[in-house]
């Protein structure tokens, strides 16, 4: 089991990273840390094998996060997850080590994809005496992700990542038409991109049925 860190001071960011996070096999989230010196202070006490980390905190930088990391030679391994897109930074992070970078808003199937590789990095590292070219070559690719180009006609990836946000946020199953209220939406719009989440296996669909009337159907992220 790999034990991770988020750091993440934006509350609603930090609670979809979370639900992406048990998403996926393998990985336990032993906690997070809404500034730096938080998280340079838990990753120093609880030792995590990985931290998802921004770069945009409250005091210090991500980046004076993973420089304090590697000055103190702390044995953990960083994935960015940040809006920070300009060269410069990206340059530096990759100088410093990170395992990977996913700029933000990024969608499910690329935070899957970089865990996943980390999860087969991880594992073979744990446990074999060597590697091969071929055992590296399969963690550092990067499989084809569907692009915004991808998406049905009349779809935007921004509504779409709304969407599904809103739904992550929600406690219980809701309805297209719940949803639509609590988004402040068309309800024939929210139901074009739930039935696209739902084709997509994103999301999962419950169909309850009443005492009059045809079934209703209830989504959960």
């Amino acid at each position: 089991m790999i034990h991770v860190l988020i750091v993440e001071d934006d509350p609603m960011v930090l609670e979809v990273n979370k639900s992406f996070l048990e998403k996926i096999p393998h990985f336990h989230l032993m906690g997070s840390a809404g500034t730096g010196k938080e998280a340079i202070e838990m990753i120093r006490r609880k030792d995590p094998d990985l931290v998802l980390l921004d770069v945009f905190l409250p005091d210090l930088s991500g980046l004076d996060v993973i420089q304090k990391v590697r000055e103190e030679g702390l044995p953990v391994d960083i994935i960015m997850i940040t809006a920070a897109r300009d060269t410069n930074t990206v340059h530096q992070f990759f100088r410093f080590g990170a395992v990977d970078y996913i700029v933000k808003p990024f969608r499910f199937d690329r935070f899957k994809i970089a865990l996943n590789n980390y999860w087969k990095m991880w594992n073979k590292l744990q446990w074999a005496q060597s590697v091969s070219q071929k055992d590296i070559d399969e963690w550092t690719k990067k499989q084809e992700i569907r692009r915004d180009d991808d998406l049905p006609k009349g779809l935007s990836e921004n509504t779409l990542k709304q969407v599904l946000i809103a739904l992550y946020e929600q406690k219980e199953p809701v309805t297209s038409e719940q949803l639509a209220e609590y988004l402040g939406m068309a309800r024939v719009t929210v139901r074009r991109y739930l039935d696209y989440l739902s084709k997509q296996k994103k999301i999962t669909v419950k169909m309850e049925y009443g005492k009059v009337g045809r079934p209703s159907n209830f989504y959960l992220a």
